[in-house]
């Protein structure tokens, strides 16, 4: 298997992985002490935004939008605010990070809050309708004027635009999603979009529809504010699969699938030029030897583009795969549990930290997040030791340094 040849980023990853090491030795093993604490002042801070669920629809006991500010020494996360809201299922900020923005699941809502870039601390702006029920997923276009909604219960994919001080205007489009639904009766009844995200160009917009077994691609008119089929519109997955997220290569023309209800990993080659997808590789997403149920969550790929990840509820763990340089193809590498006997149940979200030096499980069920320290070289994760806890999260967006 071929990998990139950048020695360079190799000799960066072994100084970055010994800093790395020596943080999290750094503060004691076990569990991590999340305190509360008014917010200082600190041009070197990074924070951390949770969104959490928090009605018993969705069996949750969360309670909105907790901020932290996370020392970029150690990784000690110290509680500075809650914002109580309704079911923040996703968050994202604006390249500026000016912004945080907010879809709340189960009602038709995206809310926007303004970022105090002194102390992290969020100030609601506004919230509108994103024209579907149960907004699941949002992105921002690369201009930063709109906001793409996944509408799951819907079926549809929402355009709301971003006014000039970060608030939010009436939504200018709502695209319903048409298709034969899947075989699966409850799952799949009829159409379900999980993620609205935008290829590495922001020319096109990937919509994995979990309800129908279709990836939908389209184009947004940063002019009117209205999404263009693409051509085609989309790309059928195998029956049943059950397609959630999607998470494109940063450099190679590829674009990688967690199926929900297969428990699988599908590779797509895609054409920057067209915005079609094609299927190359399907891989279970959980290790051979596990027997259990499982619905696959979140993915990512690696800054580097030489790993992706994955996460899986009902295994309780995040794949690991390498990618083949050559055809861009996946070779499983390993598993990382996150449950220590109960400290990662329903891996619901992952993501990797701005430095892309630890990886974040966030543990619905548990109600704990648990860091991995990122081998560079292998892609390999390993507990830090430590464990965050906060009710029911779903969602983590970062801002700073």
């Amino acid at each position: 298997m071929r990998t990139s040849p950048d020695v360079t980023s190799r000799r960066i990853a072994r100084r970055t992985l010994l800093k790395t090491g020596t943080a999290f030795a750094a503060t004691a093993t076990g569990l991590l002490d999340v305190v509360s604490a008014e917010a200082q002042p600190n041009a070197g801070a990074m924070y951390g935004y949770v969104g959490a669920f928090t009605t018993p629809q969705r069996k949750a006991h969360g309670d909105g939008i907790n901020v932290y500010r996370i020392d970029p020494e150690n990784s000690v996360w110290t509680h500075l605010q809650l914002l109580k809201e309704i079911n923040p299922s996703f968050l994202t900020i604006d390249r500026a990070q000016r912004f945080l923005y907010a879809v709340h699941a189960d009602l038709d809502e995206v809310s926007a809050y303004s970022i105090d870039k002194q102390n992290g601390n969020l100030t609601a702006l506004n919230r509108q309708s994103c024209g579907g029920k149960n907004p699941v997923h949002l992105s921002i276009d690369p201009s930063g004027r709109y906001i793409v909604t996944a509408n799951y219960t819907a079926g549809s994919v929402g355009v709301v635009p971003i006014e000039q001080d970060g608030s939010l205007g009436a939504h200018t489009d709502v695209q319903k999603l048409q298709g034969q639904p899947g075989p699966d009766r409850k799952e799949q009844a009829s159409s379900h979009p999980h993620n609205a995200v935008f290829d590495p160009s922001g020319r096109f917009i990937a919509v994995p529809d979990k309800g129908l077994d279709r990836i939908f691609v389209s184009r947004l008119d940063a002019t009117s504010g209205k999404l263009v089929p693409n051509n085609p519109p989309f790309v059928a997955t195998r029956a049943g699969q059950g397609p959630r997220h999607i998470a494109f290569h940063p450099s190679l023309p590829l674009a990688y699938v967690v199926n929900e209800l297969g428990a699988s990993v599908t590779t797509y080659r895609f054409d920057p030029e067209r915005g079609t997808l094609e299927p190359l590789q399907l891989l279970p997403s959980t290790p051979p030897s596990y027997t259990g149920n499982d619905t696959g969550a979140e993915i990512t790929v690696a800054p580097s583009g030489r790993f992706v990840y994955a996460s899986n509820r009902g295994a309780n763990n995040v794949a690991i795969f390498a990618v083949d340089w050559a055809s861009g193809t996946l070779q499983p590498v390993g598993w990382a549990q996150t449950e220590r006997p109960r400290e990662g149940e329903t891996v619901r979200f992952i993501t990797l930290d701005p430095a892309a030096r630890v990886l974040y499980a966030a543990n619905m069920d548990s109600d704990t997040i648990v860091p991995f320290a990122v081998d560079w070289e292998s892609g390999m994760l390993t507990p830090t030791g430590h464990i965050i806890h906060v009710n029911s999260p779903c969602t983590i967006a970062f801002a700073g340094s």
